[in-house]
């Protein structure tokens, strides 16, 4: 059973993994009672002096007041000499509650930063859960104290625990990279199951390194592996308010500092640390709420990029493609339909589509030796692939979604309650 005695999605991993520590990272959860009783619910995390800082969040028009705090904040630039921290709170999102959400924001952080030392510049906070709601946040600052006590290096398995809301598992992925002078270690937790369709990051992410790395070298290796992890996913087409994913980078590794994400220590970064991002990305996805199958979206040979996104996205996120998905229907129609809708250019006479190494529609017609017992076999698999080229040029992009079952519906008819 996961959090609240929700049954654990079926595409859940078979444990949370055995996540390196870094050096420079301390965690600490506590049951602070924001929404209920005896539920772990907010997380502390210190970030060694010394850091640097990196983020990227949801760019929703009625995003919540701590998304603009730590957008100001790190508009500053992302050096932390004083060091670090970052408050969490589940169950209230202190989304939409007017001058009130900034006021919670501040004493939430500033108590932060009067129990660790730090400038209140360098204390980060998010918030999940319900919108519009004032946040109880005397609540959270009566557990910093016991929080600040509790700070371990061995806590992120528990942070990633607290964080969660309608997650029925905790999330977490880690890389382990040889460098000249040892290695880099790279490790983060996640939370997300609904609200799922990101804009510049999504749900609540915390990745952590101890890379030598400057502040605007680690951003744009965070930026530049969104297309292809969180910008690459949807659960159910909705932008949350809260949004928001944060990078530090405390140094700390014997490795030598990455001066240039050109060269092969660089490379090898980014890659790991986009490895990290995308297995996060995809445990959100195996974690949609109500979900059973997850489901590789592939588009291939479009006129562009912006084209091939255009037609993943409305591949996955048509309500008709994913309710047939959850009905192990293999209802191809359907991927023609949401072809046709997305906007893109498209040759009916150049279409292929596949479901996993089965062709079903080439060349404006069915497949002549199109299987119907053959594809409904497939769609009972709990991983599917389904693959769409168009036949008008070199656009690709693969995206990440979940069927849409009445599991979805049990969840949001009475989330607030």
């Amino acid at each position: 059973m996961g959090k609240a005695g929700i049954t654990v999605s079926p595409l859940a991993p078979a444990s949370f993994p055995d996540l390196p520590r870094i050096a420079g990272v301390e965690f600490a959860s506590a049951a602070a009672g924001v929404k209920y009783q005896g539920r772990t619910d907010l997380t502390l995390i210190r970030i060694a002096k010394g850091a640097q800082i990196a983020g990227v969040f949801t760019r929703s028009a009625t995003r919540a007041a701590c998304v603009l705090d730590n957008q100001a904040k790190l508009a500053g630039g992302g050096d932390a000499p004083d060091g670090a921290a970052i408050i969490v709170n589940s169950g209230n999102a202190n989304a939409f509650t007017g001058a009130r959400g900034q006021e919670s924001v501040d004493a939430v952080t500033g108590a932060v930063a009067l129990a660790l030392g730090l400038p209140a510049t360098n204390v980060y906070s998010s918030s999940t859960g319900v919108i519009g709601e004032p946040l109880p946040h005397e609540r959270i600052v009566d557990s910093i104290s016991d929080l600040v006590g509790r700070l371990d290096p061995a806590g992120a398995a528990d942070a990633a625990r607290a964080i969660m809301t309608t997650d029925t598992f905790p999330k977490g992925a880690s890389a382990v990279i040889a460098a000249e002078g040892g290695e880099i270690r790279i490790t983060g937790i996640a939370k997300g199951s609904g609200m799922i369709a990101p804009d510049m990051a999504t749900m609540l992410v915390y990745i952590f390194t101890d890379a030598k790395i400057s502040a605007p070298l680690l951003q744009d290796a965070l930026t530049g592996g969104l297309g292809s992890s969180f910008n690459a996913i949807t659960v159910d087409s909705d932008t949350s308010t809260s949004d928001a994913l944060l990078l530090a980078a405390t140094g700390q590794s014997p490795a030598a500092e990455i001066l240039s994400l050109d060269d092969p220590a660089g490379r090898a970064f980014t890659r790991a640390l986009h490895g990290v991002m995308r297995e996060l990305a995809h445990l959100v996805v195996r974690d949609g709420e109500g979900a059973t199958k997850f489901v590789e979206i592939r588009v291939t040979g479009a006129a562009s990029d912006e084209d091939a996104h255009k037609v993943a996205s409305a591949i996955a996120n048509s309500p008709l493609v994913k309710t047939a998905i959850a009905g192990e229907d293999a209802n191809w129609g359907r991927i023609v339909m949401a072809v046709g809708k997305s906007g893109a250019a498209a040759d009916r006479d150049r279409l292929t589509i596949r479901f996993g190494d089965m062709v079903l529609a080439e060349n404006g017609w069915r497949a002549p030796d199109y299987d119907e017992q053959a594809a409904s076999a497939y769609m009972k698999n709990q991983e599917l692939l389904i693959a769409v080229d168009m036949g008008m040029g070199q656009g690709a992009q693969t995206m990440w979604t979940c069927d849409l079952t009445h599991g979805y519906i049990d969840i949001n008819a009475d989330y607030r309650s």
